[in-house]
């Protein structure tokens, strides 16, 4: 029998995905994987309910349903200030992980590497990698996830197609400083590198903290390839809508890069989500108050354990330190953790690119009981050190 590609064999399933399947087997809180356990707006599922009987069932236009494009332009320029040509610099795909793949396949070559940051979004490497491409790596230091400048620049240096920006960072909760992206545009204009950016989180930054588009910034707009998603804003991770902005030359291509990977996303649903992004402004800041209160409420529950954190400035993430119960794999401990805790993390050794086993991620875009019933079960983390060194994870 012939063998699989030898691609595969470089990247592994997602362990964000398999540790809700852990999650449910034995019953625990999902503090894994990032969705939701709560409804969307009302304005969303009233639309959803229209459309479907509107009778949008089949096939949008492959690169977005008009209305959606238009809305999506509207939107974009209200916050980045920047003019959106809906026919000609959006396409919209399934989802936001479809549209880091269409920017990265659009840009990058065989043989061609793509920088990132690590930790990283675990997609971003097997993106790379399916592209043929080979991922070059600029850590990002705990406790503040900061970066070495010169680091960047010796990455730049050595002949990346394109880096990639996740902010806010998933799973870190950085929200990069105006300062930071200033020194990633400026190696990019200086190297002639595209950035492709992850904007999911755009909207869920707590004060001080503010979000800065990197395209907005001076000559970024032509090298700038922004990935974002309707999921997190609206709390529609399962209706899977996102899109990429870019200069129409770029847009031509990634057009075409989408039409052979998926057609086209869910008719309906497009057409749905319209209502949502021509809510008021007031709705997003609404949007960050409400997850920085179910932050602090997670936070709270971390303090009395005493373990150590990175406090999220963005995102609905938070990264914890668990080296003091002396797990050699942080695999086994999230695995632990889920059958005796009940509570359900991400080990934080799918994000590094290599050698790190000190960290746990967890997720709490939950509703406050779900939060408090999990923050209960953390509790006790204080009482308890699990036995190291004879766990056989379930993987």
């Amino acid at each position: 029998m012939p063998r699989t590609s030898r691609r595969t064999a470089l990247f592994a399933e997602s362990m964000i995905r398999e540790m809700t399947r852990v999650a449910q087997r034995h019953g625990a809180i999902n503090l894994a994987q990032g969705f939701p356990d709560f409804d969307p707006p009302r304005e969303l599922l009233e639309a959803g309910r229209a459309e479907m009987d509107a009778g949008h069932h089949q096939y949008a236009i492959t690169w977005g349903a008009p209305p959606l494009r238009i809305a999506l332009a509207e939107k974009l320029n209200r916050f980045t200030g920047m003019p959106v040509d809906p026919e000609s610099q959006l396409v919209v795909t399934c989802g936001a992980t479809e549209a880091m793949m269409v920017a990265m396949m659009t840009v990058c070559d065989p043989g061609d590497s793509v920088g990132l940051f690590s930790p990283f979004y675990e997609n971003y490497g097997a993106d790379a990698i399916l592209c043929g491409a080979r991922p070059v790596h600029v850590p990002l230091n705990p406790p503040d996830y900061s970066f070495d400048p010169a680091e960047l620049r010796r990455v730049f240096a050595g002949g990346i197609k394109a880096f990639v920006l996740c902010n806010p960072s998933n799973p870190t909760g950085k929200v990069f400083t105006a300062e930071e992206l200033g020194q990633i545009a400026a190696l990019a204009e200086e190297f002639d590198v595209f950035v492709i950016t992850d904007e999911v989180y755009e909207h869920i930054v707590y004060p001080p903290h503010k979000h800065t588009y990197i395209s907005t910034l001076p000559g970024m707009a032509e090298r700038t390839l922004m990935c974002s998603s309707l999921s997190k804003t609206f709390s529609i991770t399962g209706w899977r809508l996102g899109y990429v902005f870019a200069p129409a030359a770029i847009i031509a291509q990634a057009r075409k890069v989408h039409d052979f990977l998926t057609v086209g996303a869910a008719a309906p649903l497009q057409h749905a989500v319209v209502a949502g992004l021509r809510m008021p402004t007031s709705y997003y800041e609404g949007l960050a108050g409400e997850y920085a209160a179910r932050r602090d409420i997670l936070l709270g529950y971390l303090d009395r354990t005493g373990l150590s954190y990175t406090r999220p400035q963005g995102a609905c993430y938070v990264m914890v330190d668990i080296s003091p119960f002396g797990y050699a794999s942080d695999v086994a401990f999230a695995h632990w953790m889920t059958e005796k805790v009940g509570v359900a993390p991400v080990p934080g050794s799918s994000f590094f690119a290599g050698g790190e086993n000190r960290y746990i991620r967890l997720n709490f875009a939950k509703r406050e009981v779900t939060l408090r019933e999990a923050g209960e079960r953390l509790l006790t983390l204080r009482l308890q050190k699990p036995e190291t060194g004879n766990l056989k994870p379930e993987i």
